[in-house]
């Protein structure tokens, strides 16, 4: 098969997220598939173009002004190309979406990307049969597709879109509607308005062929008004057409038999490397070593240190916790009142509390690979990865029942359990959840079964991309089988 992929941003050449491994790691699984893949995204100043071959230009006209931009490609692998949108005025800016705020005119920028990347198919002459969109950046692809590319090679393709996060949308003032040039039959409750404005994400979800999201719990779950953020109505329209396949893991990257950035290397044959990871985890968070006849637990969180990500439970909960004997230590920024409460904790606990208001690539490998258990009390969590790079370290993780969290952990109460879970969104919740993680660490030979049985859990990319292609394969026949029917 050959399938455009779209995305705003695509490891190693701009990240804010997840999206950016999953456009790096699934259209290089799927090449070494068979399949033909032409990545589209575009040239943030962040990205070396010394590297890239200039390709070819498009110019698209839209309402409000002509834009044009250089293609710029480099061949991942044999059957894998990342083609790159390089037009200055969009994105060769600080941030990819905002700096202080979002950028105004994010909506130009990103109708730009989607129909650029339908156009820089069509002038590289790869004439796709499948069309993958993600999130609201690239969504108005699927619009395109089905109204204004007709009678194309690329018009016959059928769309994808994934949501990766349904909290961002891409909602716009009406206004944008006429600038891009959308027409005005398309701005109703079924169509692409959202409270008398424009919203990205709800187009591609409606004009889409298909809808997929990073793990089934969450395809559930945005369904509800709970986490439907306003579109679980038209969510649940389309539900035969939404399917819930889980991210993958990058285990060239994320395994503790290879990881070149941890000091010791172990398996779940053998665990002896992880004591040493955890030596040195306490030392570089300036944590000191409890005497060789003590076996005190280590506690870690790397995250994001946002609403979304529990913080305010763990700020709320360890206090109660760190009377008992234990190490907490957090990597990661965010907002401002979650750096400071998780420093105030430090302040109050130094010998206990170690915190890294920062993001350091090789140390959040040595938080994964020394600490005992790992804390992921999401509010809300799509597919998270840190949950199954804990399982592969031997790092019990701590979660809350939800999304992609629930999926791949299986709590220890079960004879397969590999991590422990809890349901409620309340400090309570997470407290007892810790309690738990003590006791487990108090019987040291079934702490090591839980490991063990953690680390040799399977969430390679193998299994996500056979059903991305089984996924193409359905909308490619359906559509044949379409145009044989006789009418």
């Amino acid at each position: 098969m050959k399938i455009l992929f779209a995305s705003s941003e695509v490891e190693p050449f701009s990240k804010t997220g997840g999206l950016a491994d999953v456009s790096h790691a699934l259209p290089a699984e799927l090449a070494s598939r068979g399949h033909s893949l032409m990545v589209v995204t575009p040239q943030y100043a962040s990205v070396n173009a010394s590297k890239l071959k200039k390709l070819a230009q498009i110019r698209l006209r839209f309402p409000y002004g002509e834009e044009t931009a250089v293609l710029r490609g480099m061949d991942w692998s044999e059957r894998h190309r990342v083609v790159f949108l390089d037009h200055p005025g969009f994105y060769r800016r600080k941030g990819l979406y905002q700096e202080e705020a979002e950028y105004p005119d994010n909506h130009r920028r990103f109708a730009f990307l989607a129909i650029g990347a339908l156009s820089a198919a069509q002038n590289l002459e790869f004439d796709a049969e499948i069309v993958h969109l993600n999130d609201w950046q690239t969504a108005l692809a699927a619009v395109a597709l089905a109204r204004g590319y007709r009678g194309t090679s690329i018009g016959r393709a059928k769309s994808v879109l994934t949501i990766h996060n349904l909290a961002y949308q891409g909602i716009f003032p009406k206004v944008a509607m006429d600038e891009l040039g959308l027409p005005w039959e398309l701005f109703t409750p079924d169509g692409v308005e959202f409270y008398d404005r424009v919203n990205f994400l709800k187009a591609g979800i409606v004009f889409s062929d298909a809808l997929t999201t990073v793990s089934k719990k969450y395809a559930r779950e945005i369904q509800t008004p709970e986490l439907g953020f306003g579109l679980d109505a038209i969510l649940s329209l389309r539900s035969a057409d939404l399917h819930g396949i889980l991210n993958g893991v990058n285990y060239r990257e994320w395994d503790p038999k290879s990881d070149q950035l941890i000091p010791q290397h172990f398996s779940a044959t053998d665990l002896s490397g992880k004591e040493r990871s955890k030596q040195e985890l306490l030392r570089r968070f300036g944590l000191e070593s409890p005497p060789e006849s003590a076996r005190v637990p280590v506690f870690g969180m790397v995250s994001r240190l946002v609403a979304q990500k529990g913080v305010d439970l763990v700020v709320e909960s360890l206090p109660w916790m760190l009377e008992s004997d234990l190490y907490f230590v957090a990597l990661g920024t965010g907002e401002p009142r979650f750096e400071q409460a998780l420093r105030q904790l430090q302040k109050r606990w130094p010998a206990k509390v170690a915190v890294k208001v920062e993001f350091q690539r090789a140390l959040s490998h040595l938080v994964e690979a020394g600490s005992d258990f790992f804390l992921m009390p999401s509010r809300y969590e799509p597919c998270g990865l840190n949950q199954m790079y804990s399982l592969r370290y031997g790092t019990v993780p701590i979660v809350r029942a939800t999304g992609g969290l629930d999926d791949t952990v299986v709590d220890i109460v079960s004879a397969n359990g590999n991590g422990i879970k809890f349901g409620p969104y309340s400090a309570p919740a997470l407290a007892a959840a810790l309690h738990r993680a003590l006791e487990l660490y108090a019987h040291p030979a079934r702490l090591d079964a839980v490991r063990r049985r953690g680390m040799k859990a399977d969430h390679s990319w193998a299994a996500s991309a056979e059903q991305y292609e089984a996924l193409y394969r359905s909308l490619i026949t359906n559509a044949a089988l379409a145009i044989a029917q006789p009418r």
